[in-house]
């Protein structure tokens, strides 16, 4: 996933910011939001870093499971991975005032969940009658938090759970486990990832940009990362069937703790426009104007809509954005008012607030000291 890393200070006043990405599972996904918010970059083939041509950055390309670290310790300012590896990082080694990351950003992709898994003529029902039982997982740090609350252990001197459930790791093939005998259950993601092998975003060639780059930005590998994401096909093919979900998941956009660079807050402007622009469509329609009031109820706009005067006398053209789970309604309530040449357009990148409103909104505003 993404995220900003000082590696190198390009002036002894300013530290390099830098950014951290998955390797495989949302590696498309990311590309492709990096892409809209205008990052252009070219990564030569064997390298885990490209500079950016457009911007005194740099991306990295980490796994997934690692972006929490290099973000939390303040090596990288900004990372783009699952929640369910930030949740996994914070579960192992918890965060605290001055290290972590901050999810600042659902990115709306890469959804999954962390669920427990039994075996489906097994006698288990429930996550609670595997207490005790020996449980598989990559996950050891949620999963031995989400059996701690199920038996109310307490943690150790050394920070480590009082558990009587066996939780044990394997870095792959979790789903194996049950069929050879080495789990009673499973914790394991099941959802689906998007993963390509296409690494050049831009065919041309970034040799020319200076270094070291003021900000430096990593991306997702495309390779397996240590924790894959199974379908539910897969889990049923392996026997198996899901009793109770330990995280819901999906791509966010994390910050460190330890952060100042302005890049940062650039960049998380560019990346909310197109997370926003996925969401709506363009609406454009001719109306009656004594129609106007009933139509812009189904077409309120993000702040207002815009109305234009046309040269047919009182009809009025009406420009919208709406939500694209809501398009298809929207167009079937036009049509029924009695608007006209109603028409549906993509929205590549957007900017919906004011300069103000995102100081006010902003998890990376003035008033949350990000910058200070």
């Amino acid at each position: 996933m993404a995220a900003l890393l000082p590696l190198i200070s390009y002036q002894a006043s300013m530290p390099t910011p830098t950014s951290g990405h998955v390797r495989g599972r949302l590696n498309h996904a990311t590309l492709d939001l990096l892409s809209g918010a205008d990052v252009n970059f070219r990564r030569e083939t064997r390298l885990d870093i490209a500079l950016v041509k457009n911007l005194n950055v740099a991306l990295i390309f980490l796994p997934a499971a690692d972006i929490p670290t290099f973000v939390g310790e303040g090596r990288v300012d900004l990372g783009i991975t699952g929640r369910d590896q930030v949740a996994e990082h914070d579960a192992r080694l918890g965060p605290d005032d001055q290290c972590g990351v901050e999810e600042i950003l659902d990115l709306g992709f890469g959804g999954c969940k962390l669920q427990v898994q039994v075996p489906q003529k097994g006698p288990y029902k429930d996550a609670s009658e595997l207490v005790g039982k020996n449980v598989v997982t990559s996950f050891t740090g949620l999963t031995e938090a989400y059996f701690a609350k199920l038996e109310g252990a307490s943690r150790q001197a050394d920070g480590r759970w009082d558990l009587k459930t066996k939780v044990k790791y394997v870095g792959g093939s979790v789903e194996a486990a049950c069929a050879l005998g080495v789990a009673d259950g499973i914790v394991d993601l099941v959802g689906a990832y998007s993963s390509s092998n296409n690494n050049n975003h831009n065919n041309d060639n970034n040799r020319d940009h200076h270094w070291p780059p003021t900000g430096l930005l990593s991306l997702i590998k495309p390779h397996r990362s240590r924790q894959t994401i199974e379908s539910g096909e897969t889990m049923k093919a392996a026997g198996l069937k899901a009793t109770n979900t330990v995280v819901s998941s999906t791509a966010v956009l994390v910050k460190s703790r330890k952060t100042t660079h302005e890049l940062v807050r650039l960049l998380y402007s560019r990346i909310e426009g197109v997370v926003t622009a996925k969401k709506y469509v363009l609406c454009q329609y001719n109306i009656p104007r004594p129609l106007l009031p009933q139509a812009t109820n189904f077409t309120p706009g993000k702040r207002a809509p815009t109305v234009s005067a046309l040269e047919t006398a009182d009809w009025v053209a009406v420009s919208a954005m709406v939500k694209k789970s809501e398009i298809a309604n929207v167009m079937d309530e036009l049509t029924e008012i009695g608007a006209t040449d109603i028409l549906c357009l993509p929205i590549m990148n957007s900017r919906t607030m004011t300069a103000e409103e995102k100081n006010m909104e902003s998890p990376i505003s003035e008033k949350s000291k990000f910058l200070e």
